[in-house]
């Protein structure tokens, strides 16, 4: 089994609690307008046309498919401004063995691992099998998830799972699949049998004004929590949309200001959640 593995990040502070390694997958199944790793979203078809752009040759077509060589990657990035089809040539094919081998280079300083993406729960296999092993490294397993994964069929992977970070981009239908170009009825529906098992650890959404309801969405996901908070803390982060890294056609939007950012803040401790982090 493998998959494509966009970076390993051994040492991450922000990815959940205490120094984690980071692993991210490539590939995801939304478009979201304000997507700050564009790059990750699709899978390398392998036209090839990075690799005579990049200046570090760290890049050659073999049989149909880019192989990426990164002892010569110099992170210039030109592969990717290069790219038309929303995708890293910058990937490594792995298995959750090789995965593992990478890990446990930082075991004796990190509480655990998160995997995140792309959209990480496109692969449930590898996710089961890598934090199988992690498990009996001793270390704590998170997952970094847009909530499509109906996570009720997937039993044997939340028994490895500590817990997923759960991102809500939009309330209503429509919101969401203007920001998404999907539903995002199993967000939800993750969302409260996620919270009911003690398994949502983390909600997130990126407050994008001009762009849907943000209001909205952040009172309905703290009322549709409040009765779970029973089962286990559940923190609310609430992200400032910032330009960096955006593809062009959608930095027209503005970040928030201070005075959005703490009446979303002050609306979930108005509906019972007392773990809210504003960024």
């Amino acid at each position: 089994m493998r998959v494509p593995v966009n970076k390993i990040i051994p040492f991450s502070s922000v990815d959940g609690p205490g120094n984690r390694t980071a692993v991210f997958l490539q590939g995801c199944n939304f478009d979201c307008r304000y997507c700050h790793n564009p790059e990750t979203r699709n899978v390398c078809i392998g036209c090839g046309e990075c690799v005579e752009k990049c200046p570090a040759g760290a890049l050659k077509l073999r049989d149909g498919q880019v192989v990426f060589a990164p002892p010569l990657c110099t992170g210039c990035d030109t592969c990717i401004h290069t790219c038309r089809h929303g995708c890293s040539p910058r990937i490594r094919n792995m298995t959750p063995e090789e995965t593992m081998a990478e890990i446990r280079n930082q075991i004796p300083f990190i509480r655990g691992i998160t995997v995140s993406g792309g959209e990480c729960t496109l692969y449930p296999d590898f996710l089961t099998e890598l934090f199988t092993l992690c498990r009996k490294e001793g270390l704590g397993t998170l997952i970094d998830s847009n909530g499509t994964l109906d996570f009720s069929k997937y039993p044997e992977l939340m028994k490895v799972t500590d817990g997923v970070m759960l991102d809500v981009k939009a309330w209503s239908g429509d919101d969401h699949r203007k920001v998404t170009g999907v539903s995002g009825a199993m967000v939800q529906k993750n969302a409260v049998e996620l919270a009911a098992a003690g398994k949502l650890c983390e909600v997130r959404t990126v407050v994008v004004p001009g762009l849907f309801d943000y209001e909205q969405t952040v009172r309905e996901t703290a009322k549709l929590l409040k009765p779970y908070l029973g089962y286990g803390s559940i923190r609310y982060k609430l992200i400032r949309y910032r330009q960096i890294g955006v593809r062009e056609q959608y930095a027209v939007y503005q970040s928030p200001g201070d005075e959005i950012m703490e009446r979303l803040s002050n609306i979930v401790y108005s509906e019972g959640l007392r773990d809210v982090i504003v960024i």
